[in-house]
């Protein structure tokens, strides 16, 4: 089925929380950073998304940005949601991180 809510967990043991998803594929919720985060200060932060529709796309692809509570940057994810054949759910994402930068000059080094 591949509805997002609910939580989830990578292979890094970063967390993402789907609270709210809407009837239109929109969704909010949550994300925390795993153990391999050694920053301490990254707290919780909050993520909207949204899914192409599950009743059209059996496996649909989706999109989500989390914006970093105490840090001037955002992540951008942008994935596929798979069903494999006992009916596990599983997520493959890309992801770009983006930090704020000084000046046009450091602009090259602002995107991961």
């Amino acid at each position: 089925q591949c509805l997002l809510s609910g939580s989830w967990r990578s292979d890094t043991g970063c967390r993402m929380v789907v609270s709210v998803l809407g009837e239109d594929g929109s969704f909010s919720g949550s994300y925390l950073p795993g153990p391999a985060t050694s920053n301490s200060e990254i707290l919780t932060s909050p993520l909207e998304g949204s899914q192409q529709d599950t009743r059209l796309v059996a496996q649909p692809t989706f999109s989500f940005t989390v914006h970093w509570r105490l840090r001037a940057r955002t992540t951008a994810f942008l994935g596929q949601c798979y069903v494999g054949t006992n009916g596990e759910e599983t997520l493959h994402t890309l992801w770009l991180l983006r930090e704020a930068a000084e000046s046009p000059a450091e602009d090259w080094k602002a995107t991961r």
